[in-house]
């Protein structure tokens, strides 16, 4: 129940920093359609809106909005309004997520048995049309990997490499070298939950 009450915490404090901003410079910073009452960013391949008045978000699955308020969405979403900086661009070049932080985020990275890498390999042809759902352009590495789009052009790679007699499966991030210039590293880890979880909603 604590860390419930820790993550709500946080969203709260992270959409209270939104209302705070100048609106009209995050939307010119990046071109984001609008009127009176919301900002419509698009993430990982979602149509959102947020609230000018709350920031309270919803997204959008099919005709319907639907709440999206979950700690995942609002830190990666706000995180990435209002302080992706201004000069931000991509680079083109792959950086694995590990490098960008210390070597204990790199043991969190690294587990020996990933569910998740278990699941895409019991599943490879869902887990392939899940990353297309998502707008995801098939890679050349891994036995199926793919980039999706964050947002803003800014993009993630999910390697999935099979396991076999001696290794099990694992899924291998990687990030554009100028990831940071978008988004904090550790909303990096909250960007990648939720990818995954809409990666599990399209399989489904």
């Amino acid at each position: 129940m604590e860390r419930t009450n820790n993550y709500a915490l946080q969203a709260s404090q992270a959409k209270q920093g939104f209302l705070r901003y100048d609106q009209q410079k995050i939307i010119d910073k990046l071109g984001l359609a609008f009127d009176d009452a919301f900002l419509y960013p698009v993430l990982l391949g979602q149509t959102y809106r947020v609230s000018r008045t709350t920031a309270d978000m919803e997204r959008r699955v099919g005709t319907a909005w639907v709440d999206a308020n979950t700690h995942e969405e609002v830190m990666t979403l706000l995180d990435l309004l209002c302080d992706s900086r201004e000069d931000r661009c991509v680079s083109g070049k792959w950086k694995n997520m590990a490098s960008f932080g210390l070597m204990f985020h790199q043991n969190l990275l690294e587990n020996a048995r990933d569910p998740w890498a278990e699941k895409f390999q019991n599943h490879p042809e869902a887990f392939r049309r899940a990353c297309l759902t998502l707008g995801g352009r098939e890679l050349p590495t891994g036995d199926i990997a793919y980039a999706i789009e964050v947002f803003d052009g800014l993009e993630i790679a999910v390697q999935l490499w099979f396991g076999d007699e001696e290794f099990p499966p694992n899924l291998r991030w990687l990030w554009d070298e100028n990831a940071t210039m978008y988004l904090k590293y550790e909303t990096m880890f909250y960007a990648r939950s939720l990818l995954l979880r809409l990666l599990e909603e399209a399989m489904a």
